[in-house]
């Protein structure tokens, strides 16, 4: 087929001519008020951006009910990033699909339920929508006693990333996410979690994935690559209560508290770093549940024990209700490190309820890696643990010995990460980082 320069010149300005409409479709809203915010959402199409204006916004109430495509999301934006500034009683919905918000900075604001909402109410849930790049700081009711959320997570496969979030001092989960029968799929990666300081009770947590009624159901959330510095509102700085989530690549530095997996089945706990600095509450992970994997995770100066040791199994309770304690179940443990961690492995806390309890099950600890100066492992009740080829220095090994966990004289090198050297005997075993991971998270907002 022979084609004619006309025909290829005609094609060539045709396709400029789509390209240039398409840019051209696409319009920049300058918002100044509430009132203009209002006006530009109503009129924005797919690709738009509502700009708005620099300065304070006091007592400001935003719906951002829209819809863009994935092609072209909508997106409301601060003219610089962290100069447009809420305060006062604000409050945020990002209702509709295909919706981003960027570099706003809340401060010192403060709503009666979530400050940020993923939902313009129960029947209109979003999907598909982003907040990024945004700062919350220091947002607590002026009473100090009303129980208040900062961001509340609903619908599907929505993202929270690259925010700095720190200062929360109220009872109240920092950031929820909310099923509604349906799996839910959303992101929250590459945060800062600034320091959050002790509660005094429940309702401490900085994220909590579902709640006790909503336990069972598959939820499906990455939590990735945030860090944690601080967090100690409570024993349970993330509180896992649903079904096959994932924790990956988080960083927690001297947090008072574990990452709990508190309800639900089937969850992956993978390539976190724990570092206590020694504090005497810094916790690892808590085990509750079915089926849960906690693999290739770094533990290093923890001071808690039994229900904040670096790592611990629960016992279940017979006959448990939806918000008590499920039996541990068939747990995978492998290729996980602990460096001078006060108590490295608890088994079987929760031992008061001594008639009612249900002891760990079918529990397999693999080519893990243990090295300090207390035992390794302490039980408080026997379960039935399988150790599988793991190591440990003889200044930690148990007494008497477990079978599966042999003590071997190794050196660790590396800094903050301490590995086995490649000619050390126990090379190969506990934590290893590939060569394309990203190591401890000082700087997540990058």
């Amino acid at each position: 087929m022979i084609v004619s320069r006309t025909s290829r010149r005609t094609r060539t300005i045709l396709l400029l001519s789509a390209i240039a409409l398409s840019c051209a479709s696409a319009a920049d809203h300058p918002v100044g008020s509430t009132d203009d915010f209002k006006t530009a959402v109503a009129s924005a199409k797919p690709g738009d951006t509502i700009t708005l204006r620099e300065g304070t916004w006091e007592d400001a109430d935003l719906l951002f009910e829209a819809n863009g495509t994935a092609e072209k999301p909508i997106t409301v934006q601060a003219a610089q990033p962290g100069k447009t500034i809420f305060t006062g009683q604000t409050h945020l919905r990002i209702a509709g699909h295909h919706l981003v918000v960027s570099g706003l900075h809340f401060r010192k604001a403060w709503h009666k339920e979530d400050l940020i909402q993923f939902r313009r109410d129960s029947k209109l849930p979003s999907s598909d929508c982003r907040l990024t790049e945004c700062a919350i700081v220091d947002c607590n009711a002026p009473n100090g006693k009303a129980e208040t959320r900062w961001i509340g997570l609903y619908g599907q496969r929505n993202r929270v990333d690259h925010c700095r979030i720190q200062g929360k001092t109220t009872k109240g989960t920092t950031l929820v996410v909310w099923l509604d029968g349906k799996t839910a799929d959303h992101r929250i990666d590459h945060n800062y979690f600034g320091p959050r300081p002790v509660l005094g009770k429940n309702g401490g947590e900085t994220i909590r994935v579902g709640d006790s009624k909503t336990s069972m159901q598959l939820c499906r959330t990455v939590v990735e690559a945030n860090c944690f510095e601080q967090c100690d509102g409570e024993a349970e700085i993330i509180s896992n209560k649903s079904c096959g989530n994932i924790y990956r690549g988080n960083t927690f530095r001297r947090c008072a508290g574990a990452l709990t997996l508190r309800h639900g089945n089937d969850c992956l706990v993978e390539g976190n770093f724990f570092f206590g600095e020694n504090s005497k509450s810094a916790a690892g992970v808590r085990i509750i549940g079915e089926r849960h994997r906690v693999i290739g995770n770094y533990f290093q100066d923890l001071g808690g024990i039994e229900g904040r040791a670096a790592l611990c199994f629960v016992n279940g309770l017979k006959d448990t209700p939806l918000n008590g304690y499920y039996q541990v179940r068939d747990a995978k443990i492998t290729g996980n490190t602990w460096v001078n961690c006060r108590q490295p492995v608890y088994i079987g806390q929760m031992d008061e309820d001594a008639g009612n309890k249900q002891p760990v099950q079918g529990a397999v600890m693999s080519r893990n890696l243990i090295m300090g100066k207390t035992p390794a492992v302490t039980v408080g009740t026997p379960g039935e643990v399988t150790w599988d080829d793991n190591l440990v220095h003889p200044a930690s090994a148990p007494d008497p010995a477990i079978p599966g966990l042999r003590a071997v004289e190794f050196k660790l090198e590396g800094d903050p990460v301490q590995v086995p050297a490649s000619d050390s005997p126990a090379y190969g075993y506990g934590f290893t980082l590939a060569k394309d991971a990203q190591g401890p998270i000082t700087s997540p907002l990058k």
